[in-house]
């Protein structure tokens, strides 16, 4: 059974959401967010860590970057640990989500969510949060793999692929960033994650968008 949470911190996050749609990206503060999970249900595994960072198309914030690791209340497997670079001791004495959820929050409030393939963290946030507060937890959030995969993953640029016998572009976190010029992270570090998403995000905004593009052509 989960633990409850506090709503009051729910309540001033949606409050202070930045939900204009017209609003230019490059007027919008901005927080990458990833989460690295026991498996890939939210109705069987749960969140193993939380990495965020703020940023905005002139800069990331670094030295602001975040990472909580948790406790899945539905347990966990020794390998899904290690995968993510996490220790299973660290795991055994982490707290629950429900303890975090109001610095989590804090760090999100007033800033556009931007994450790389947004149904895993949709999917798991919107679980976990009603578990412990019984509130629905959606809202919009730009993804930077569906830019990806707008670009490389249309019908003709698919059927060109396969007439000249090639592979479909890899719209991974890391291959994505090679096409910029952007270094390799080691993945499945939920802050690096999170860092690797802000710079490919400003890379995708520099090259295929402007600063005045509305949050509301991005977002999902």
């Amino acid at each position: 059974m989960a633990r409850r949470a506090d709503t009051r911190a729910l309540r001033d996050f949606y409050a202070a959401f930045p939900d204009n749609p017209e609003a230019a990206i490059g007027d919008t503060p901005l927080v990458a967010i990833d989460l690295e999970t026991s498996g890939l249900d939210p109705r069987q595994h749960g969140i193993l860590s939380v990495g965020l960072v703020p940023f905005t198309l002139d800069g990331i914030a670094v030295a602001r970057r975040r990472h909580w690791i948790l406790r899945p209340p539905r347990g966990f497997s020794g390998e899904s640990v290690a995968y993510h670079h996490i220790t299973h001791s660290e795991v055994e004495q982490a707290p629950d989500l429900a303890d975090v959820l109001p610095e989590i929050l804090a760090e999100l409030q007033g800033r556009l969510p931007v994450v790389h393939y947004h149904p895993v963290e949709r999917r798991f946030l919107d679980r976990a949060v009603r578990e412990r507060t019984g509130s629905v937890f959606r809202f919009p959030l730009i993804d930077t793999m569906e830019i990806e995969a707008k670009r490389h993953r249309r019908r003709w640029r698919l059927r060109l692929r396969r007439l000249l016998r090639r592979s479909p572009a890899s719209i991974r976190l890391n291959d994505s960033r090679i096409r910029y010029g952007l270094p390799p992270y080691e993945g499945h570090q939920a802050v690096l994650d999170a860092i690797g998403t802000a710079e490919l995000l400003q890379a995708q905004i520099q090259h295929h968008y402007s600063r005045s593009t509305p949050v509301g052509q991005l977002w999902v």
